[in-house]
C-alpha cells in the first residue's frame, strides 16, 4: 500500500551565462542530465530544456501509470509509446506559458483490445502529472496488433 504524502527531490545547479549549460539530478538516480536554455529562447541548446522536462514529465507519467494499471489488470502488451509535442504561447496577459500538449499514444500487441482501450482511458484520468497541470491536453490512442 502506498502511504501519502510522497516526496521526490531533484537538484539543479549551474554557472552564470545563458550559454553555460547546467546539471540536473534526482535523488533516485546517480546519473546527471545536462540542461540548457533552448535555441528558441536564444540559448545554445545541447541539453534538456525546462520545456523538454515538462513534456517528458507528462509522457513518462502516462507510461508509468499505464504500466501499473496494465500489470494490476493482467494486460499483456509488447510496447507502449508516447509522442508529445508541447506548444509554448502567450496567455491573455502576454506571459509565456505551456499552452497545449498533443500526445499520441501507441500500444502494440495487447492481449485484449477492449481491456487495453479501457486502461488507456483510465490512465489518462489517473496520471498525476497530467492531472496537476493546466496545460490544454489532447491525447489520441492507437492500438496496433
Amino acid at each position: 500500500m502506498i502511504t501519502y504524502p510522497l516526496k521526490f527531490s531533484v537538484k539543479a545547479s549551474g554557472t552564470a551565462g545563458i550559454n553555460a549549460n547546467w546539471q540536473t539530478s534526482s535523488h533516485s538516480m546517480d546519473q546527471v542530465l545536462p540542461a540548457a536554455v533552448p535555441p528558441e529562447f536564444a540559448g545554445p541548446g545541447h541539453g534538456f530544456s525546462p520545456e523538454d522536462f515538462y513534456s517528458l514529465a507528462m509522457a513518462n507519467c502516462y507510461i508509468a501509470t499505464f504500466k501499473v494499471f496494465a500489470e494490476r489488470s493482467h494486460l499483456d502488451y509488447k510496447e507502449i509509446q508516447a509522442d508529445l509535442t508541447l506548444e509554448v504561447d502567450r496567455d491573455e496577459k502576454g506571459f509565456p506559458w505551456m499552452a497545449r500538449a498533443e500526445m499520441q499514444v501507441r500500444l502494440y500487441g495487447p492481449s485484449s483490445k477492449e481491456k487495453a482501450q479501457a486502461l488507456l482511458d483510465k490512465t489518462l484520468k489517473g496520471c498525476l502529472v497530467m492531472n496537476s497541470i493546466k496545460t490544454e491536453k489532447n491525447v489520441t490512442f492507437e492500438i496496433i496488433d
